[in-house]
């Protein structure tokens, strides 16, 4: 089975993908990426002394705001009414660090893969924001998205 690249018409031209005649289905996305970071980083982090706040609080907001802006930053992505975005920050003393998931959901004709990975990279780099005054050698990485869910491809998992 071959496929094409949706965002490109048979000319080449980029162009935003016409969804006006799908059919509005539940769809989920989940992305995951994680930061890493010295120990001594990830102890102010874990003990609430970075000078800046709450990070895990704050990179949360961040990660849900940049979500809901997707479509102003991915020129060819639409404007997706989102039902929930919800953002699970879990510190890692292996890394040590943080592993980032972002869980999106929306009814519409169109699916929010791009809104999940935007969540948790808007997250991430608020992590990194937050702590680049006591370490300018932090990681982010592994971004991916894990499983996504409606739509006309059905279920489709990345672990």
């Amino acid at each position: 089975m071959s496929k094409s690249l949706t965002h490109f018409d048979n000319k080449g031209n980029a162009h935003m993908v016409d969804v006006s005649s799908k059919d509005n289905t539940d769809r989920l996305a989940i992305a995951k990426g994680a930061v890493r970071m010295k120990r001594e980083t990830f102890n102010i982090m874990t003990e609430g002394k970075a000078k800046k706040g709450d990070v895990l609080s704050i990179a949360r907001v961040a990660g849900i705001m940049g979500c809901k802006k997707t479509s102003d930053l991915i020129p060819l992505c639409h404007p997706i009414p989102l039902s929930n975005v919800k953002i699970n920050l879990q510190p890692n003393r292996e890394l040590p660090g943080v592993d980032i998931e972002a869980h999106v959901k929306t009814n519409g004709p169109t699916g929010v893969e791009m809104e999940a990975l935007t969540a948790v990279t808007v997250s991430c780099l608020t992590i990194y924001d937050m702590l680049k005054a006591v370490d300018k050698t932090i990681e982010i990485g592994n971004i991916r998205l894990t499983m996504k869910d409606g739509g006309k491809s059905g279920r489709i998992e990345n672990p």
